[in-house]
Order: C-alpha cells, then structure tokens, then sequence
C-alpha cells in the first residue's frame, strides 16, 4: 500500500491519504472545494465549486500517475440535488466514455462548507 499526496490537491483535514494505491487500484478520498494553495472553499457557485472539485481529484491523479480516464467508479455528494444538472455539466467536461460507474448522494452538510465532493476508485494497470 502506497500513501498518494501532491501539494496540487489541498491537503488533508483529518487522520486519512489524499489518495491511496494498492497494486494498480487507486482509491481517492473525497475532494471538496477547496483552493490548494490556501486551503480555503473557493468562493462562487456550485459550478465553480464543482470545477475545483474535478481540478483536485485530478490532481490526485495525476500524482499517482493517472488521468480522469482511469476512473472506474465515483461517488458525487451533493448538499442539494437541485444542483444535480449543473454538477452534471461540468463533471461531463473531465469524464469522457466509457464513463466511470457513479452514484450521487444527497448530504446534509459536507467539510469546510462545500456544496459538492467526490471520491472514487481508479484502475492504473494496463
């Protein structure tokens, strides 16, 4: 098992990996909003929000020598489904068939106040 960390995603707020990598599988943990340099919810809307979500993921990625493409599954949570179509638009423009499997959840509340997360499970072998 191998911690996966990059200074590209916002660093951890509790006792857990930004991602971690057993074998060719990488399991991220989930990604809000936040601006990795700052460490603050970047201000805005729910896309913008949503933008800098698939923008950290990515770079959790991309440190553990992968790309968007190799997501298998994510999980989207959501502080109000209402926002459904608009999170759905933006993760559109980082996922590209075959899309990875999903579900969407519905929260109460999610860290530091974000309105959306994701987490997910990627295949890195070949």
């Amino acid at each position: 098992m191998k911690n996966i960390h990059t200074e590209n995603a916002p660093a951890a707020v509790g006792p857990y990996s930004q991602a971690v990598r057993v074998g060719d599988w990488l399991y991220l943990s989930a990604q809000v909003a936040l601006d990795p340099a700052t460490g603050v919810l970047v201000e805005g809307s729910v896309t913008t929000q949503t933008h800098q979500v698939m923008k950290n993921v990515g770079a959790v990625l991309q440190a553990a020598g992968g790309k968007y493409a190799h997501l298998v599954k994510t999980t989207l949570y959501l502080v109000d489904l209402t926002h459904f179509a608009e999170v759905n638009e933006v993760y559109a423009h980082y996922v590209q068939t075959p899309y990875p499997a999903r579900a969407t959840l519905g929260v109460a509340a999610l860290p530091k106040g974000s309105w959306v997360a994701l987490d997910g499970v990627a295949w890195l072998g070949s």
